[in-house]
Formats: C-alpha cells, structure tokens, sequence
C-alpha cells in the first residue's frame, strides 16, 4: 500500500536573517574595538583628539578694565627662600594665598611664569652642576620649569584671572602703570587686604606691587584656621593641571578601573639626627615604621579589600620596597605606564602633578598624613612641623 507524503509547507529563510544579524552585529563590534584600541592599544584608552578638544578651555581674554595685583617673578622670594626653594606643595601654598589675594580684590593676577624646582624632589636630569660663573638667571632658568608646563592658565582664569609675568600684556601693564605715576602703581606692605579693597587710594590703582614685602609670599596668609575665610580649597591648584597632564591621568584612570591609591612620602620625612648623646631622633617618630610595606598591608586592611587594584605613589627609590603588598593586592605605579608618561614629563613636578590627579580619582584614597579629620592616613603622626625631635619607634611593642 502506497503512502502518500503531504507536502512540506515552504519554510520561511529564519536561519539567512539570523545568520544576517549576526553578521552585521560582529562587524560593528569589531569596529567599536578597533576604535577603542585606536588611541594607544587599551580597550580603555581615550580618542585623544576627542578628549583633548572636551578639555580645552575657552581662552582668556581681558576685556581692557582689568586691574592687576603683582607679587614678584619667584614664588616665596622675598622671604628666606630666595637662593633656595622649597617643594611644589610649598610653593603651592603660597600661590593659593597670592590667587585668594587676587580673587578677594577683584583683580588680575600677574602669575610668575616660572616655576622652582627643588632638586631634592627631582631625579629628570633637567638639573646639573653649575657652573661657578653663571648668572643667578641663568641659573633660574636652569633650576625652573614653565608655569603653564604645570597648570592650565586659562583653566584657572574661569575662577581668577591670571596673566603670565612674560606675556605681551604685562609689558603693556607696566609701561601704562609708569605713564600714570601715582595713580597706575603702588608699592605696598603691611597694608590688610580689607583696607586695599575698600580705599579709594589702593582700589582704584591699575597695579598693586605686593613684592614690598619682607615675608614669603605664603606667610602674608599663614594662618588658615578661620576656614571661612579661606576662598581656594586645597584641591583647586591640583584640578589645575595643565591638559596634557590631565589627559595622561584620565587614560591612566581608566586603565586602572575600580582601584585605591595610597600616597607614601618617605625620603626626607623620615630623616634623622643624633642628639648631642649620639641618639637618632626624628620629627616624625612612627613615619619610617609606618610606611613600611607589613604595617602598611596592617593599617589599611579595613579600608582596602583583598584583589583590588592599588595604585601606589611614594617618593621611596628602593626597589621592591613595596613588593609584600602584591600579597593581597593588585598593585599599580606610574612607572607601569610609562608609555603614556614619558613623552610628557620633563621633571618630577609634572610627574607627581599626574600622580595626583590619579590618587583623587581614586574609590578610596589614604595620605600619609592626615590633613583633614575625614582623612585616611597611613600615620597619626602630625604633618605640621612640631619641632620636637623624639627617638624613633620601629615596631608595635615599642609603644
């Protein structure tokens, strides 16, 4: 007996559309990667021209009312720091009191455009020995860096307008303040700020020469315990950076994802001297102690947990100081990504500017010292200098 099939219904071509999807989904993955990697190789790397245009800012253009407040070519000099000089944080603090100056009269200013280098805190190379009969500019010059090679001048603008003390535009100043005598210019000391803004005979004048002064620049605003009255964060100079050195610390950000950042300063903090009965004694006791890697590892076991990336930064040379971290951390430095670094620095400051932002970017961020009471710190001792040199303390039973 004869079976007789029915006929099978005409499939519809499923399998050709999916196979279609399919198709056009892998290559538009394949071209999103490639994108991404286009940049310098990291799934997490930044188009630069992309990121580069976002942090340009809008040039600073004075409108011709500008008034200006001036407080010399040296950061910190007059003052005890003239023929030396002090670190970036220093001379930070100083620019931060001379900005706040700035920003509270309401008027322009004449930022140095250079920078010192301390060569304590610099290893690039830019310093060498001098010469004995070099001139202390050429000296200056060989122991500076250009200010905007730290900050972004037209960033900083956007909350206090600064020119550079070798702009075209402060030449004009100061021929214009000459031709106007008495009204253009006046060299002022111990005068208070209130009294600068609201008398006629200093608010009206096109320039105020602040370098009459005897103090470095950052002891005319020492005392910063009246927190109302301080108009800059701490933070604001940093977040300052010039472009190039923020881009470097947003690609490395974002290799680093989900990470904490410790700051370890050790060199010259941890230094000592012998008492007059041959006793090693430190300003910082517990500082060499705590920021040896196994008290470390101790220390910040509650804040950091076990497998998360941490990004190191610490002025310690010794190699593989930190190598017991790796214990139970991913660990992460600079130097891992020097072929983003490199091609930009020229000298520590830029170095630790880029480190910085990296730390701030950072989930959890621990200091070495505490500076504020919110502040994770890998040490109780007090930053500030108490002057009073104590026997250092190396373990736990010697408290």
């Amino acid at each position: 007996m004869a079976f007789h099939r029915a006929p099978k219904a005409k499939q519809k071509p499923r399998s050709s559309i999916i196979y279609l999807v399919i198709a056009v989904a892998a290559i538009s993955l394949l071209f999103l990667v490639s994108s991404l990697l286009s940049t310098n190789g990291s799934l997490f790397s930044y188009n630069a021209s992309e990121y580069i245009a976002k942090l340009k800012r809008p040039k600073y253009r004075p409108t011709g009312n500008e008034k200006y407040l001036y407080w010399g070519n040296k950061i910190d000099c007059p003052g005890k720091h003239c023929d030396s000089c002090e670190g970036l944080g220093h001379q930070e603090s100083s620019l931060r009191c001379a900005l706040e100056e700035a920003m509270f009269l309401q008027r322009t200013f004449v930022m140095p455009s250079r920078m010192c280098i301390n060569p304590i805190h610099n290893k690039k190379g830019i310093l060498h020995q001098q010469a004995s009969n070099e001139s202390s500019d050429e000296r200056w010059a060989a122991n500076s860096c250009a200010m905007d090679s730290l900050y972004d001048m037209d960033f900083i603008s956007e909350t206090v307008p600064v020119i550079l003390d070798n702009s075209k535009l402060w030449h004009q100043v100061l021929s214009t303040s000459m031709k106007l005598g008495s009204r253009g210019i006046a060299h002022l000391e111990g005068v208070n700020r209130v009294e600068l803004k609201e008398n006629d005979r200093y608010s009206n004048l096109l320039l105020i020469n602040r370098t009459a002064s005897r103090l470095s620049w950052f002891m005319e605003c020492k005392d910063r315990n009246n927190r109302s009255a301080i108009m800059l964060p701490y933070s604001f100079l940093p977040s300052m950076a010039a472009a190039n050195l923020r881009i470097a610390a947003e690609k490395i950000k974002a290799r680093l994802g989900d990470y904490a950042a410790i700051h370890v300063r050790r060199g010259d903090k941890i230094k000592t001297r012998k008492d007059r009965f041959g006793v090693e004694r430190s300003l910082h006791p517990h500082l060499d102690r705590d920021t040896r890697a196994e008290f470390i590892l101790h220390r910040i076991a509650k804040w950091v947990p076990p497998g998360q990336t941490l990004f190191i930064a610490s002025n310690e040379r010794t190699p593989g100081f930190f190598s017991p971290l790796a214990a139970r951390y991913k660990l992460a430095y600079s130097s891992n990504y020097s072929n983003i670094i490199d091609p930009l620095i020229e000298n520590n400051y830029q170095l630790f500017m880029i480190e910085r932002l990296i730390l701030y970017g950072a989930k959890t961020i621990i200091k070495t010292f505490k500076e504020d009471n919110t502040d994770l710190s890998l040490t109780d001792d007090p930053k500030k200098n108490t002057k009073l040199w104590q026997i250092p303390v190396y373990t736990m039973d010697e408290e």
